[in-house]
């Protein structure tokens, strides 16, 4: 029997499986409906697809180095508890080791991991553990020296923040030191040059405005204007914040004084951007007996 586009989208809406699983299936058992159904039932596949409705916005963030290279992959459960579980932090330690080896998410995925491509075997992962998983982003920097970082460790090169800082130079206490301010001031970009110019000009509209209701002449607001944006560009790009170690430092002349130069730095923080819709306790109780 041919398989036919129809016929795939037909069992995947009826199980949620993946396209090439769909096709797989019905490819196995001729085009037989039902047995396809079964035989992604035994596969795991099915039951997997159905948890892939629920939000996952726990898991963990996995940092790695190889060389002049090093990457932050975020990879993301139902719950904490899984993301403490030893099988699930293993998972995530092999997936961020051949994130070393591609350059982004999609490619990630695809990516073989002994013998099975990443999403397989993530998908294998939610059969056996129950819960909906993800590998969610990746974010990769090459430099002279990549220095790591985790905040709130789960285990070893994991946990809820994941920083990668980049240097020109090498002196891995500062890089560790610049790490830990990332983690905890979360700039939005390393200097003024690399923030979204249509967010500088909306930043620099709104704080005219304010200085306009002030009803000073034009001449004084533009004065005004440019320590305002001064002061904006210190709480916002790294280099210019003030230094956590050394408040009386920026960020570039501390790095200055260490003999480096920051080139980048990447900050990844499990469940950012994720909406998680909250349940009431019976609601909970009721998903736990699906």
């Amino acid at each position: 029997m041919a398989i036919t586009a129809a016929l795939v989208k037909q069992l995947r809406d009826s199980t949620g499986a993946g396209m090439m699983d769909a096709k797989k299936a019905l490819t196995e058992n001729n085009g037989d409906m039902e047995a396809a159904v079964d035989w992604l039932r035994t596969k795991g596949l099915a039951k997997a697809a159905k948890k892939s409705g629920r939000t996952a916005a726990e898991g963990l963030v996995a940092v790695a180095v190889s060389g002049n290279k090093g990457v932050a992959v975020e990879v993301n459960s139902e719950t904490d508890f899984v993301a403490k579980n030893a099988d699930f932090q293993k998972m995530v330690s092999g997936i961020a080791q051949v994130a070393l080896t591609v350059d982004d998410v999609e490619a990630l995925k695809a990516a073989d991991m002994d013998g099975k491509s990443v999403e397989q075997t993530v998908t294998d992962a939610v059969a056996i553990i129950g819960e909906n998983m993800g590998v969610r982003r990746m974010a990769a920097l090459e430099a002279d020296q990549v220095v790591t970082y985790v905040h709130n460790a789960a285990t070893t090169d994991m946990g809820n923040i994941g920083v990668l800082v980049g240097l020109k130079g090498n002196n891995e206490a500062f890089g560790r030191q610049v790490a830990m301010h990332i983690a905890a001031t979360n700039p939005a970009a390393l200097n003024e040059g690399s923030l979204d110019p249509a967010v500088v000009e909306k930043e620099k509209q709104v704080q005219m405005d304010i200085a306009r209701e002030s009803g000073k002449p034009e001449q004084v607001i533009e004065k005004m204007i440019v320590g305002r944006m001064k002061k904006y560009m210190s709480e916002v790009t790294l280099v210019n914040q003030a230094f956590v170690i050394n408040p009386d430092q920026t960020v570039a002349e501390a790095a200055a004084e260490a003999g480096v130069e920051i080139i980048g730095y990447v900050r990844l923080e499990k469940g950012e951007g994720i909406e998680v819709v909250e349940e009431d306790f019976a609601a909970e109780v009721a998903k736990m007996n699906q």
